[in-house]
């Protein structure tokens, strides 16, 4: 019991920004905003993807659930961060920030998995459109991404579970805005070799296998429209999956830059933090507005459901 009492920590303190305290209320009103405008641009996709029947499938099936995991996802990070910004008391208790850090996990990793099925969609309905229906039947997609939120949420379990199972000795301050689990792990008395190794076999499974995907289906997708005698074909074509690519990239380049450091290093330095808080607010609300403007489909849906909802 002694030693359980030693490495048992039952809260945990969350630093945020509290060595810049001017600026955390700014931050928090533009936080505050962004998720608002994400909750708002999302909810539109959802609806528009289920109820505008114009909307070919299932391109606009996975953008759905992607709009979904986005206010799933965010909302778990972003909530916490606007707590800790306004909170006098930053603490959050060992099974919350369990909770926290298995739907963030779970989430993402889920996210990275269906922007490599759209790519993959993407190059069906471009490079094999004769095939395509068959291809990406109904059946196919529907199982495409339900193998999607399994894997993430396997992946999820794994990872939470080895990192809260660690001993703390007593260490609980986590100098991050929420239970993100690099910061959680820095806190452990106990080898976490396990975790790194884990972590480093989910990144290949969940961040690169998926990015090899997403670009071995471009470079195909170039070559058929490059391949087209018709510029205006080109464009045409191009602008199918222009959207997804330009989501594709701030995506993984947010998310490097985030994870792609060593482990050795102590501390979240404030540039970490606040690429974090890019990477919870503003990727995820720019993705409905990326789609919104660059794919016609999806903004005459936008638009359509507008309208309806005006005159009703």
């Amino acid at each position: 019991m002694e030693k359980y009492n030693q490495t048992f920590v039952s809260e945990f303190i969350l630093l945020g920004l509290s060595e810049h305290p001017k600026l955390e209320m700014i931050y928090f009103a533009l936080i505050l905003v962004m998720y608002l405008v994400l909750l708002l641009g999302n909810s539109v996709l959802i609806i528009a993807s289920i109820f505008d029947f114009h909307l070919p499938t299932p391109m606009y099936f996975f953008l759905g659930n992607l709009s979904f995991f986005n206010i799933c996802y965010k909302s778990a990070s972003i909530l916490s961060i606007l707590v800790t910004f306004i909170s006098r008391k930053r603490s959050i208790s060992f099974y919350v920030c369990a909770v926290q850090m298995f739907l963030v996990f779970a989430m993402g990793s889920t996210e990275c998995l269906l922007l490599g099925m759209m790519a993959f969609d993407c190059y069906v309905a471009i490079c094999n459109p004769l095939s395509y229906p068959i291809i990406m039947s109904k059946v196919v997609y529907m199982l495409m991404a339900s193998s999607s939120w399994l894997s993430g949420g396997i992946n999820s379990t794994v990872q939470t579970a080895l990192a809260m199972q660690l001993p703390f000795c007593g260490n609980n301050i986590i100098n991050h805005f929420g239970c993100e689990i690099l910061a959680v792990l820095k806190l452990s008395c106990a080898d976490i070799s396990l975790n790194v190794a884990t972590m480093l076999v989910a990144n290949m499974l969940f961040l690169v296998l998926p990015l090899l995907v997403i670009f071995f289906s471009y470079i195909l997708i170039l070559y058929t429209i490059l391949r087209m005698k018709s510029a205006t074909g080109r464009r045409k074509t191009f602008s199918t999956c222009s959207s997804h690519l330009t989501v594709v990239i701030i995506f993984y380049g947010t998310i490097f830059s985030m994870y792609a450091k060593p482990m050795s290093q102590d501390q979240f330095q404030t540039s970490d933090k606040l690429m974090f808080l890019f990477y919870g607010a503003l990727t995820p609300m720019l993705n409905p507005i990326i789609y919104s403007l660059r794919n016609k489909d999806v903004k005459s849906a936008v638009k359509y459901l507008l309208t309806c909802t005006s005159i009703q």
